[in-house]
Order: structure tokens, then C-alpha cells, then sequence
């Protein structure tokens, strides 16, 4: 085989290994071999140009709107988010809503999942790659994560409702900006009122900062238990548990017993729910 041709195989197999590992999109201008022998300099793109190149890997996410711009937003998704008097018109109200530029890139609204007549409800932050696909929000390693942990406490999909704070995916699964958050809160609000679980389980940082109006990180709140204010539908309180995100625990294993005991107290706490609905 020639040099040329094995250099072609090889870029292929790189390519391959980066498509099999969820990298649907670049950062850079120019490709970067990041398996190449340190010290090897062929072909780079320092060689290629002697021209400082910028790191668009340090580049911070757009902030998408403007100020005015966000203000408008986020009252026009308050607006449209009230006058929705079932899930299926908030349904059709998100997807069709565009003031938040996320929307623009996505592949699909993520509405939700699971049955919304459940008593509990799980909210976690954004959609991935994979649930922008499908338009079903926890499908992927994360979301099969979660259902293993609702297994271990005799419960699946049939019995909660699923749904994320923000509809649609940001691009290369990066972490909701505030402003993103800020215009898509109605959105989840209005939602957790309509579906009304009697318990919420908030799944990660993102989920319980904006729908606890905090900014205590989730290694503190995770496990005790608080509640989220409907704000915008009078003095409507409903018991929280923030918890950490199936996302999270894959890359932090060893906090899975951190989620285990969390998810105990859901189960007690279910319970207890079940055994008075049952005596009245």
C-alpha cells in the first residue's frame, strides 16, 4: 500500500473513531490530529500558515439575544406559555416558538416523555444529540442511566413524566447559556403546572439553579428535600428533590451511591403518597 493511501485509511479510521464517539461538529477552521506522536510537526496547521491561529475551543457560547431582544422574549414566552390550557397546546406553543435562537438549530423540540398523569415528574437540563434526533428527551446513554435508576425503585416510563428545562439541543450538547434558560423557563413552569405531579426531581445543576432561583451548586442542594415556586400561578408550591444528572454520574461513577440514596428518599417519599391517597 502506498504512503498516500495509508494516510487516507488512516484519516478514515480517525474520522470514524470521532463520529463513533458523539463529535457531530468541528471548532476549528482547520483539523487538528490530536492522536499524532508529540513532537511530529508534518503537516500541521502551524506549518500550513505562519499565522497565529485563534482557539475557537475558548471562544464562550453565543449570547444569542440582545438585552432588549431578551426582555422580549422572555415576556413574550410568558405570554404565550399562560394562555396554553393543556400539555398538547404548550406542545404546539414551544415548537413553534422562535425567540429563543436554539430553537433555529435544532433538529427537533424536545417536549417530553413518559406519562404526564404520573405523580412524579423529572426535569433535567437540555436535550443531547441523540434525543434531538429522536424528540424524546433521556434516550440516550444518559436517559438508559436513568431508566435503570427508576428500575431499581419498581418504576419506568409508564409511571413518571420526563422533560428538560430547554426544548431544544445547544449545539454540541454545551451548557444553556442564563439567557437561553431565562426565555425557557415559562415554557417548563407552565408545564410542571398543567401536568401537576405532586412530586419534582430536579436533575442537575441547570435544573435546580433556574427552577429553585439559586445559585447553590448541586453538591449541596442534591438530597434534601425544598420546593419550586409556580410564581407566575399564585403562591403554588411542589416538593422538590435535586438530585445529580445521569450525564454526570457517567463521567463520575463513584457518585452513583449519591444518586442511590437520593433516589431512596424518592421512593419513600412516593410512598408516603401512595399510602395517603390510598386511606382517603
Amino acid at each position: 500500500m502506498h504512503q498516500q493511501d495509508r494516510d487516507v485509511t488512516a484519516d478514515l479510521s480517525l474520522l470514524k473513531w470521532y463520529r463513533d464517539m458523539g463529535v457531530d461538529e468541528t471548532v476549528q477552521d482547520e483539523p487538528v490530529n490530536r492522536f499524532r506522536p508529540a513532537g511530529d510537526t508534518h503537516d500541521t496547521p502551524a506549518n500550513r500558515s505562519q499565522a497565529p491561529q485563534p482557539d475557537r475551543r475558548s471562544t464562550p457560547p453565543p449570547k444569542g439575544l440582545k438585552v432588549e431582544e431578551q426582555k422580549d422574549s422572555v415576556a413574550s414566552a410568558k405570554e404565550i406559555a399562560a394562555r396554553c390550557q393543556t400539555l398538547d397546546e404548550l406542545k404546539h406553543a414551544i415548537t413553534s416558538f422562535s425567540g429563543c435562537p436554539l430553537s433555529q438549530t435544532a433538529t427537533n423540540t424536545v417536549f417530553a416523555d413518559g406519562n404526564p398523569a404520573a405523580p412524579i415528574m423529572f426535569v433535567g437540563e437540555a436535550p443531547g444529540r441523540d434525543e434531538d434526533i429522536q424528540g424524546l428527551p433521556f434516550v440516550g446513554a444518559a436517559g438508559q442511566l436513568l431508566d435503570k435508576m427508576l428500575g431499581a425503585i419498581g418504576r419506568d416510563r409508564s409511571n413518571v413524566y420526563i422533560s428538560n428545562i430547554i426544548n431544544w439541543r445547544p449545539p454540541g450538547n454545551r451548557t444553556p447559556t442564563a439567557n437561553e434558560a431565562l426565555t425557557c423557563l415559562p415554557f417548563i413552569k407552565r408545564h410542571i403546572f398543567l401536568a401537576k405531579p405532586k412530586v419534582l426531581v430536579l436533575l442537575g445543576g441547570t435544573a435546580a439553579k433556574h427552577l429553585l432561583q439559586t445559585n447553590t451548586g448541586i453538591m449541596r442542594l442534591r438530597g434534601t428535600w425544598t420546593e419550586v415556586m409556580l410564581d407566575d400561578y399564585g403562591e403554588q408550591t411542589i416538593p422538590a428533590l435535586p438530585t445529580l444528572h445521569p450525564a454526570y454520574l457517567l463521567r463520575q461513577p463513584a457518585h452513583k451511591r449519591l444518586a442511590w440514596q437520593d433516589f431512596l428518599a424518592l421512593d419513600e417519599h412516593l410512598r408516603e403518597i401512595e399510602q395517603a391517597t390510598a386511606e382517603d
